[in-house]
């Protein structure tokens, strides 16, 4: 049989307990990423030639090699050198900073749409450098960038599948165990296929929904 709804029956606790895992990592990651993108827009803006260079070589390192490389190269050689991450730490960690500097491009772009007259008046005003940007700058450009955020979430939530290959029990982790144990992978591959497609849809409606409410409250204004 194809298809066996016994196997189905005992796949989905488990696949449920590794949906929570990738929830929490999927979270995890995503404020990271989203500090990490926010530091490094702003350090490519930094009058220090210096600070601008080591942000965008970065950026272009984390951004040109493969993520499951990363993942690798911190969990596997890192402990060679003595620095030993938890699995689910080793993820968090690497899912975070590569995606963060894919945002940091949305954050760029958003700051970029601030008008120049809108910096030109914080220095008249004689706002310190954190002034400027917490008062005048950020409360325009991170509206406009929330969907695009929204759209790297859905990206990270998928991408997470990945560290099932350094042995973190999220949703795809769960399945490959069990389909070790099983011999069977049509059902807990599905379910995982069913599982990721119904999120990131529901996901994706939810951040087109937000878009629309976004652009009609800015057309008001």
């Amino acid at each position: 049989m194809l298809w066996d709804p016994q196997t189905a029956a005992e796949v989905v606790p488990r696949l449920l307990r590794g949906l929570a895992v990738t929830g929490q990592v999927t979270l995890l990651a995503t404020i990271l990423a989203l500090c990490v993108g926010l530091a490094l827009a702003v350090a490519s803006r930094m009058p220090s030639f210096l600070v601008r260079k080591l942000a965008h070589g970065f950026m272009e390192a984390t951004r040109r090699t493969p993520l499951l490389i990363q993942l690798f190269f911190a969990f596997y050689v890192l402990p060679e050198v003595g620095l030993r991450l938890d699995a689910v730490v080793c993820g968090v960690l690497v899912l975070g900073l590569h995606v963060g500097c894919y945002m940091a491009e949305v954050y760029r772009a958003g700051i970029d749409g601030v008008s120049r007259g809108q910096w030109e008046a914080a220095r008249a005003l004689n706002y310190s450098m954190y002034r400027q940007w917490t008062e005048v700058v950020l409360p325009q450009a991170i509206p406009p960038m929330i969907p695009a955020l929204g759209n790297y979430l859905i990206l990270m939530f998928k991408e997470s599948a990945l560290l099932s290959a350094i042995a973190v029990l999220d949703l795809m982790g769960e399945a490959r165990v069990f389909s070790n144990e099983s011999y069977r992978y049509v059902e807990p591959m599905t379910l995982v296929g069913v599982f990721y497609l119904a999120i990131s849809s529901s996901s994706a409606i939810a951040i087109r929904y937000l878009e629309y409410r976004i652009s009609g409250s800015r057309k008001l204004s």
